[in-house]
């Protein structure tokens, strides 16, 4: 499966337009990695365990949206985009 975040495909066409391809997830944090790195944050530096969930999240979406477009008939999917949304909950403490 070829996917690329350009409106085209390289060396390719486009022939059909089969619909937009999913593959979404939610990752829960753990309570153990949410207390040590709320520690984490008062002091600095990178929260290692968020950007190792965030990863694992990409990667299982792409993953999920991979498997969509090939039961669509795909063998490309292009213009992808990912985005990342903080829980309402997180955003009030």
């Amino acid at each position: 499966m070829y996917v690329t975040n350009t409106e085209t495909v390289p060396d390719g066409e486009i022939v059909d337009v089969l619909g937009i391809a999913r593959g979404n997830t939610v990752e829960a944090k753990n309570a153990g990695q949410d207390f040590t790195q709320g520690i984490r944050n008062i002091f600095g530096g990178e929260l290692k365990a968020y950007s190792a969930l965030l990863s694992k999240a990409r990667d299982e979406a792409i993953s999920r949206m991979e498997a969509h477009a090939e039961e669509m008939g795909a063998d490309a999917v292009v213009n992808v985009r990912l985005e990342t949304f903080r829980s309402p909950t997180a955003a009030r403490k």
